[in-house]
């Protein structure tokens, strides 16, 4: 609809940036730190492995002062497990746990409100050598994880967030599981893996709630509404089928208790429900969440299945990721969008759509978690960077949360996909999301200098301005 009117963003909003722990860290064996799966990484070749990354581990102060610098109201980061509890399961790592102290510190000190997320694709590998999420062992060492971190930084963590793009290690497994590991798990495997996470976040969300009771803790999964093809009957309910088994599924479980009727029939159909142990029903029943964490890059439009073989095929740009599932649903094309180079899809409007959906169904605060563009950055002769693209990608669709806000949808903050330069999982440096720039390419660190882009001004003023100048 059209608005006279648009509602301008709250004041303290929280305008924020995001990363991830093993894509910006570094300092892989250092300090006492266990190996993840992320440790065994063994990417293709000209592109870097996550060992160094951008260092973030050694630069911690200077990072954080280019973000009081930016502006940021939030900052968006991940714990490693394997750096705090080195086999996951054991004795606490006392280095590790500084490390975030250190981090959490130099954000309140610049008055930059933590938002720390508890588990993002870097299982500890002791964790997923005696089983992984497949074993509910791991639930309880989840849960004295929590109950360390918990303790360890409650006074200064106010937002929390459980795990990072469950429904993405189930539906594309090769974001957790690197190619070292060998075969891929079964889909039964993976979706008791991901009940296993459904009853370890319950377990999460209630601990908090009993240790800091002025906390808030909620899931952050990738959430994208689902086109379809044409008015075709048929190609709505592919769309329905598969908005609700790739996202309501992770949002209803969260917020309802209870699995989403079609994602579970689904996995009835497919023989890959997952069982229940004694408990898990009145856990997930009892653990309700003070918020939404939605990562959003893209939307997909699919068209229904024609169950002759041809339903799956691989994603634009990236054969590691495959589009469909035979009988289920096939991926189609939206002439109404462009993509990336990458072979991303291009939708601010889109996100919208994914914002207006969730509020009307789970009517709880969303903060955006992730949201942003790739592209290959080049530092030129002058010594800066200039990503125009970039700039434009973010205003568009910041322009458009302001009018999902008008829209009532209750968004309390916005953390782009990501503060610096990282490691992109397939392609390293060559893909680039930050607003501050790393001298180090694939092979050569070189010297890993922070450089603030074009993109970096433009946001400090859109922060200053409180979004009211785009």
């Amino acid at each position: 609809m059209f608005y006279k009117d648009l509602k301008p963003f709250p004041e303290g909003f929280l305008w924020g940036a995001s990363t991830s722990a093993y894509q910006v860290e570094g300092a892989w064996d250092e300090d006492g730190k266990g190996m993840s799966l992320q440790d065994l990484h063994e990417p293709p070749a000209g592109v870097t492995d996550f060992k160094v990354a951008s260092d973030h581990y050694h630069h911690v102060e200077e990072d954080v002062a280019l973000m009081a610098e930016l502006g940021l109201k939030a900052y968006r980061f991940s714990i490693s497990w394997s750096r705090v509890v080195p086999d996951g399961f054991g004795e606490p790592n006392e280095a590790g746990l500084a490390f975030y102290d250190r981090l959490i510190d130099a954000l309140v000190a610049h008055g930059i409100t933590p938002v720390a997320t508890m588990f993002h694709f870097d299982l500890p590998l002791a964790v997923h050598e005696r089983g992984g999420w497949a074993n509910r062992e791991s639930i309880d060492a989840f849960e004295r994880y929590a109950r360390l971190i918990f303790a360890r930084y409650g006074d200064r963590v106010k937002h929390w967030l459980t795990i990072n793009e469950q429904n993405v290690m189930v539906i594309h497994p090769n974001a957790m599981y690197p190619a070292a590991m060998g075969v891929l798990p079964e889909k039964r495997d993976l979706y008791q893996q991901s009940h296993n996470m459904f009853v370890a976040s319950a377990k999460a969300t209630l601990l908090l709630h009993q240790m800091w009771p002025d906390a808030k803790i909620g899931p952050a999964p990738n959430i994208t509404a689902i086109y379809p093809a044409t008015c075709d009957p048929a190609d709505v309910v592919a769309a329905d089928n598969w908005e609700s088994i790739r996202c309501w599924n992770y949002l209803d479980v969260a917020c309802f208790g209870r699995y989403n009727p079609i994602a579970w029939a689904y996995m009835v159909e497919k023989g890959v429900a997952p069982e229940f142990a004694p408990g898990d029903a009145e856990l997930l029943a009892a653990a309700k969440p003070d918020y939404l964490g939605v990562n959003y890059y893209a939307t997909a439009t699919v068209a229904a299945a024609r169950n002759d073989g041809t339903d799956c095929a691989p994603r634009a740009g990236d054969q590691q990721v495959m589009l469909g599932e035979e009988g289920v649903y096939r991926s189609a094309t939206n002439e109404h969008l462009t993509a990336t180079e990458y072979g991303w899809i291009i939708d601010p409007v889109g996100m919208r759509t994914t914002l207006r959906r969730v509020a009307s169904r789970y009517g709880l605060p969303i903060l955006i978690t992730e949201n942003g563009l790739g592209a290959r950055d080049e530092l030129t002769a002058d010594g800066h960077v200039h990503d125009p693209y970039r700039i434009d990608y973010l205003r568009r669709h910041f322009e458009q949360a302001q009018l999902a806000l008008t829209d009532g949808v209750d968004l309390i903050g916005y953390c782009p996909w990501s503060f610096m330069d990282l490691v992109s999982t397939h392609q390293g440096y060559g893909k680039r999301y930050g607003f501050v720039y790393v001298d180090r390419g694939e092979d050569d660190i070189r010297s890993l200098a922070r450089i603030p882009k074009d993109s970096f001004a433009w946001y400090r003023h859109v922060i200053e301005t409180n979004g009211a100048e785009l």
